[in-house]
């Protein structure tokens, strides 16, 4: 395997499957499969889902809520996405651990670094929810706070996107694909994979980014073996 400790991060939206909202089972059980087959492999995997597919922070506030109060209720939309993809992950015979930046100790661990490795040194998924604890910041910036905090080796966005485009592809058919583009290209170009803390973050943790389409079976266990697939951000 290339990698050893992995940063898994997937939307909410990518749980939604065929759906226009909530958590497709067929979907979550392909992803649960994915996980599993790289376990096994021996890869450590934590994972930061997003809460799109329940509720956004920003939309909220577009629509009369507090932003504050909002992005708090997209952090609580994480944490249901969490509990779903743990029971699926575990539906497949692989251990896990739910950890939230926010506390609820009767649903999850309060994250907690040092729990966090050593969960994954015996081979547990770990999964991070809650975002980062704090108002104001994406899943995005979370999963590259985490993955800076575990030293994981790389971070893996997977999307229904197989990468990187000058411009949306489902909206722009004349969109090019960028194999390989670095956080300084990323940014100046506006590129709206991930927003710019998270690009920034990544530069200064030197955290390389892969984005990939984790829609398509197989796909993480080819990342995985090295085979270049997606689009590769990097210093």
């Amino acid at each position: 395997m290339q990698y050893k400790r992995i940063l898994l991060k997937l939307s909410g939206e990518a749980l939604m499957g065929e759906r226009s909202h909530g958590i497709d089972p067929v979907r979550i059980t392909e992803y649960a499969k994915e996980i599993k087959a790289a376990v096994e492999k021996g890869v450590e995997i934590a994972i930061v889902i997003g809460g799109g597919n329940i509720f956004r922070g920003v939309a909220g506030a577009s629509n009369g809520i507090d932003r504050v109060q909002g992005d708090y209720m997209g952090m609580l939309a994480t944490v249901i996405n969490g509990l779903a993809l743990q029971s699926a992950i575990e539906g497949e015979g692989i251990d896990t651990r739910l950890q939230t930046a926010i506390k609820m100790e009767q649903v999850a661990e309060p994250y907690i670094k040092r729990k966090a490795v050593r969960h994954l040194e015996k081979g547990r998924v770990v999964i991070f929810s809650g975002g980062t604890g704090n108002p104001f910041f994406t899943t995005d910036t979370a999963a590259v706070l985490r993955a800076a905090e575990i030293n994981a080796d790389v971070i893996l966005k997977g999307t229904r996107v197989d990468g990187i485009y000058s411009a949306d592809p489902e909206k722009d058919k004349s969109a090019v694909k960028y194999d390989i583009i670095t956080y300084k290209e990323a940014m100046n170009k506006g590129l709206k994979i991930m927003d710019m803390t998270a690009f920034a973050l990544s530069e200064d943790n030197r955290l390389p980014i892969i984005v990939f389409d984790m829609n398509t079976s197989g796909n993480l266990m080819k990342l995985l073996s090295g085979e270049k697939i997606g689009t590769l951000v990097k210093n």
